[in-house]
């Protein structure tokens, strides 16, 4: 194969990246109104949201990092859409347990799920140029 050539990226990969940045433009998006709700409400403790805040914007780019790489076909992209998909587990939980969010918790459930499904599956790892357990290397 010919450098310009590239591996065909699987539609399994194609909706792993797509599920990745939907999670992580959730929490842009939260992060973003957490923000603004800080800075426009007179509540208590402004630094301490606005730090919160910030924090969420900062996580929701970790996911769109691993989308992005995921759908460059980079390798290292797996990882931390994976563990992205691991945490939203019990978030989703949670939210199931709370009312008023139960269809925010089901959505992120069958995105968490979905997406791991999609990155561990076989199609996946070999478009990513990740070897399995006992392959061996070309």
């Amino acid at each position: 194969m010919s450098s310009t050539e590239q591996t065909p990226r699987p539609t399994r990969l194609t909706a792993a990246a797509a599920v990745a940045g939907i999670e992580g433009l959730g929490l842009l998006a939260g992060g973003i109104f957490m923000l603004v709700h800080a800075l426009t409400s007179g509540s208590g403790d402004l630094l301490g949201a606005v730090v919160g805040a910030l924090t969420v914007v900062a996580l929701g780019l970790i996911p769109l990092a691993a989308a992005r790489g995921l759908w460059l076909l980079r390798s290292w992209s797996r990882g931390p859409a994976v563990i992205t998909q691991i945490l939203a587990l019990p978030v989703a939980w949670q939210m199931l347990q709370t009312p008023g969010v139960i269809p925010a918790g089901i959505l992120l459930a069958v995105l968490a799920v979905g997406g791991l499904v999609l990155l561990v599956n076989p199609a996946t790892t070999e478009a990513l140029g990740i070897r399995r357990p006992g392959q061996d290397a070309p």
